[in-house]
């Protein structure tokens, strides 16, 4: 690891999140050596959130920043229950709702198809504002599916919170705003490249990684391999 869980309080509470996140090696910066995804797509960079489960100081220092922000965002009495989105949003929805001393829920990306056929585990009363929780928002898409189960079972759903929020796919806030939903994340890519710029990352990383956010599919197609 680079560098240790020490708070810098010149940083903003993003800066804060995205030095942490740098810290356990859930945000990774490889340019000279990148990722490829299962699309077959490259990528300078990677983002890895379930790492967090595996550092209780970081995931509690996260999750209270998280619980913090929602308070100023959408209120200290906005919600009546925590969902995590299956699978990775299931631990940020336990540690959200213990935090906030609410009932937590999770969602099925499809009915298991036997007994109840249900989409969501736990129960919630109708008409009950219930918080979306998940690890990281790129495009949204996967939100909505959620939000759409929420709303079919009787539920109300106005907000989601990630950890992390790619900042460079418009449509992700677009759509889930034309849902009604308003996304909080504790940092984004931009936040991360501020961080980075002060840790042992080089200019010339820093831009590259610039490039890919402006462009992906244009960087992965100039990067191929052969």
């Amino acid at each position: 690891m680079n560098g240790a869980l020490t708070p810098d309080f010149n940083k903003s509470p993003a800066q804060l999140a995205a030095n942490i996140l740098l810290d356990i090696e859930a945000i990774h910066i490889r340019p000279d050596d990148p990722f490829t995804f299962t699309s077959g797509r490259l990528s300078p960079v990677y983002v890895d959130c379930r790492r967090i489960i595996s550092f209780p100081r970081a995931r509690s220092e996260l999750m209270k920043m998280g619980v913090n922000l929602l308070n100023h965002t959408a209120g200290v009495e906005a919600f009546d229950a925590v969902a995590g989105g299956e699978t990775a949003g299931i631990p940020f929805a336990a540690w959200i709702a213990e935090l906030l001393g609410l009932p937590m829920l999770y969602i099925r990306k499809q009915a298991k198809g036997f007994g109840r056929n249900a989409r969501i585990e736990g129960t919630f009363k109708e008409d009950a504002n219930i918080l979306l929780v998940e690890d990281l928002a790129t495009d949204g898409g996967s939100k909505l599916s959620f939000i759409n189960a929420i709303r079919e079972a009787g539920g109300k759903v106005d907000h989601c919170f990630v950890v992390f929020h790619y900042g460079n796919f418009p449509e992700s806030t677009v759509n889930l705003k034309s849902a009604g939903v308003s996304l909080h994340g504790l940092c984004t890519w931009w936040d991360v490249l501020e961080v980075a710029a002060t840790r042992n990352y080089t200019a010339d990383q820093i831009n590259t990684v610039k490039k890919f956010l402006s462009d992906p599919d244009g960087w992965a197609d100039q990067n191929k391999l052969g």
